[in-house]
């Protein structure tokens, strides 16, 4: 009897398991009439602002959709307090994953040392849900592993593609998304029709019959969202943006289902329609009924930064962000880098 109620308690505190400290931010499923599915969402990319982007989408899932959302940050070195996107091992609780019904994950070449890597071995070996954006094709770099599964396969093995290229003119020339023929009514685009994502499209060369492309990326003569595809050999063929991939688990034992799109800056995200998609994706991949159109507003008020690498020294330790000023009722405003074309497209704080 001992054994069996210390086994319940080990099951149940693993099942509740999340942030007793300012180390990661948790969003809890509102008017939540079940245990809500558990979604962990991991930023820590040096380019795209996934410390902005995850908190938003956080909200919406949370707030909106009746998910649980954990959302990990990467940390500044020995300790420090306050969110540094260039430190390749600074991500911090990855156990969260243990209670995870879902992963979605847009690092880039991030290398966390062995015990934090086993959190995410274990997740895969379960064969559960994966759902990727932009840099989460090259999402983790170094000698580690995830059981059979190294740091710079996860991309290809996991998601269906790895690093590649960028297909389209950098910080010049964006993606418009078109569907690919025959997926109108795939339910990851219910209410979807169109995606504008001024982080252009990434080269994807990988893919194989067996994975299930939906949206492709034309390449656009500008970052306006209103221009127009360019003509000529660079959109024959455009190139995939989304798609659904079958991945085995790293122990070789079972498979699992992911989702990916190369689209995924935070500007990328004020597309209605992205929102949506990656929203459609979370319900279809934790097995929900997809909304018709879900409902993908801003929960607060979301004001991006451009992309681009932040060099600058002390950056980040000058700058002091922490996750507690991304939480509900809060919307950071952040300088874009430097060298950041101008691109009025997207709210601005009145």
């Amino acid at each position: 009897m001992f054994r069996l109620l210390l086994l319940l308690i080990t099951v149940c505190s693993t099942m509740h398991a999340t942030c007793q400290s300012a180390d990661c931010l948790v969003f809890e499923a509102r008017d939540a009439t079940a245990p809500p599915p558990h979604i962990v969402l991991i930023s820590g990319d040096e380019e795209y602002r996934t410390e902005e982007s995850m908190p938003m989408l956080a909200k919406i899932l949370s707030q909106k959709h009746g998910f649980r959302c954990t959302v990990l940050f990467a940390f500044g070195p020995d300790g420090a307090e306050y969110i540094d996107a260039n430190n390749h091992k600074g991500i911090r609780r990855l156990d969260t994953l243990n209670s995870a019904d879902l992963m979605i994950i847009g690092t880039r070449f991030r290398e966390p040392e062995a015990d934090d890597a086993a959190h995410i071995t274990a997740y895969l070996n379960a064969g559960k849900p994966v759902i990727g954006i932009r840099t989460a094709t090259h999402a983790f770099t170094g000698r580690g592993s995830f059981g059979g599964i190294s740091f710079g396969e996860f991309g290809l093995k996991v998601l269906g593609e790895q690093w590649v290229s960028h297909h389209g003119q950098h910080k010049v020339q964006g993606a418009r998304g078109v569907i690919e023929e025959g997926k109108a009514g795939h339910p990851v685009l219910n209410g979807v029709s169109d995606v504008f994502a001024p982080s252009d499209v990434y080269g994807v060369i990988h893919l194989t019959d067996s994975d299930e492309i939906l949206m492709r990326g034309a390449v656009t003569e500008s970052l306006d969202p209103a221009s127009a595809v360019i003509d000529g050999e660079k959109n024959e063929p455009m190139q995939p943006l989304a798609w659904l991939h079958t991945y085995t688990t790293p122990d070789g034992k079972g498979t699992g289902r992911s989702f990916c799109t190369t689209a995924g800056a935070s500007v990328d995200f004020v597309s209605e329609d992205l929102r949506r998609m990656v929203v459609n994706a979370a319900y279809h991949l934790t097995g929900r009924d997809v909304p018709s159109e879900a409902d993908v507003e801003f929960v607060d008020p979301f004001y991006p930064s451009f992309y681009g690498f932040i060099r600058e020294a002390d950056y980040w330790k000058n700058a002091g962000l922490t996750p507690e000023q991304f939480g509900l009722g809060k919307s950071p405003v952040v300088p874009d880098p430097p060298g950041s074309p101008a691109w009025p497209f997207r709210p601005t704080p009145q």
